[in-house]
């Protein structure tokens, strides 16, 4: 059956994904960068290879994104810190991932190569590594299926399952059943992923599987490390501040009426509203928006120094400092749950702020973790989002356990990257 699914993926849908994305490429700056750089890739490896001791031990990740990466860091530091002569090489399909990720552990990042089989060859042949590694999804069909048939141990790790994806399409099923079952080792998230899991496999022998949880729970609270000294002290003595984070177009309607309703209602209470990309439009856009419900708000760029001003309404213009923001806060909106998927809100929970945020949270297992564990709140329109708001304003106990909730959601899921790395190693 790999026999057929190779052919119609190399004869058909592979094709059609890479000349359809040629085209919008002409009209779509970010997949324009991103065809740009996988044109480039092989140079890249062919260059860097050509210096390094190939006798080392070489592992590859693949992230898609920046928030694939936040699963990659902390594990290949963890690595590196158990033995430091190893190479971690990462490559990313966005150049929202490429463009932003940073760490010392990542001896070299580069855009995933085109998934043709005579590139797949030549790039394997190239590097050979000990072992590919895939950040939660993203897989690409020629580079696991040629991985394996060389003797390459390929994993895929923090895995989400998709029930719509995987359980009531077929053909996806059937597809995924091909890949999954090539795999040399496959680690999930949750439980219930690990069921979805099986269901896919079937009866057909496949991976390795464990359920080793998520290493970006790790990821934050390394990161908060600085912030974390009497932070429940300090939660009241803070700003009355919401905190919108990775607002998306689609969430600015109900948004902006709903966050004037309560600025008025409440002088006390200030908003940092952050962009999902704020471009200069989109920062112009939102102001506007602001303004012509007569709130004037200042956009706030410095990168550095991150005391917010006290004006009521403060645009963020920078990125990358969201994460530490969240600390001069009270409350979290996370944006994303009325388009393609809610981002990421374990930076707000462990800053103890409750999260509220849209629908669509399924691909998200801390968003899930948030509302199962009372710190986590969704909503479906702008009356729900003013009436959670009012409650946790006007409520400071419930304030208090909800933060908390959020919190130690965070708390209790650490430890993922010990036990992953161990089992790298192992596997």
């Amino acid at each position: 059956m790999k026999i057929i699914y190779f052919a119609i993926y190399n004869g058909l849908i592979y094709p059609a994904i890479f000349f359809t994305a040629l085209i919008i490429s002409a009209f779509n700056k970010k997949l324009r960068q991103s065809m740009k750089g996988k044109f480039g890739s092989i140079n890249i490896l062919k260059n860097y290879f050509n210096k390094v001791d190939k006798s080392s031990n070489i592992y590859w990740f693949h992230a898609s994104s920046l928030g694939e990466f936040f699963q990659v860091k902390t594990v290949i530091e963890k690595l590196k810190e158990e033995q430091g002569d190893l190479i971690c090489i990462v490559s990313f399909s966005s150049p929202s991932g490429f463009n932003h990720a940073n760490s010392d552990a990542m001896d070299l990042k580069f855009y995933i190569p085109f998934d043709f089989p005579w590139t797949i060859h030549r790039v394997l042949n190239e590097i050979k590594p000990k072992k590919i590694m895939f950040a939660s999804y993203d897989l690409w069909p020629n580079l696991v299926w040629i991985s394996r048939l060389k003797g390459i141990h390929v994993n895929l790790y923090s895995v989400k399952t998709k029930k719509s994806a995987l359980k009531k399409n077929q053909i996806s099923q059937y597809m995924h059943r091909s890949i999954y079952s090539s795999l040399s080792s496959l680690y999930t998230i949750s439980e219930e992923d690990m069921k979805d899991v099986c269901d896919i496999l079937g009866n057909n022998p496949g991976p390795k599987l464990r359920v080793l949880g998520n290493p970006r729970y790790d990821l934050v609270m390394n990161e908060a490390a600085e912030f974390r000294q009497n932070d429940v002290e300090n939660l009241i003595e803070r700003d009355l501040r919401v905190i919108i984070g990775s607002a998306h177009k689609e969430e600015e309607d109900f948004l902006v009426p709903a966050l004037v309703q309560l600025m008025n209602a409440n002088p006390d209470l200030k908003v940092l509203y952050a962009l999902h990309e704020p471009t200069d439009l989109a920062l112009s856009g939102i102001k506007k928006k602001f303004h012509d419900h007569g709130i004037v708000g200042a956009v706030f760029r410095n990168k550095t120094e991150l005391k917010l001003p006290n004006n009521p309404l403060v645009i963020l213009g920078v990125v990358g400092v969201l994460s530490r923001l969240y600390w001069q806060g009270q409350i979290a909106y996370v944006g994303g749950g009325y388009s393609a998927g809610v981002h990421n809100v374990m930076e707000p929970a462990v800053a103890r702020l409750p999260v509220i945020f849209g629908p669509r949270f399924h691909n998200s297992h801390e968003a899930e973790e948030l509302i199962n564990n009372n710190g986590g709140f969704c909503v479906k329109d702008g009356q729900e989002f003013l009436s959670i708001i009012k409650n946790l304003i006007s409520d400071s106990k419930y304030h208090k356990m909800t933060s908390l909730s959020a919190s130690d959601v965070v708390y209790k899921n650490l430890g993922s990257t010990r036990e992953m790395v161990k089992q790298i190693f192992h596997d």
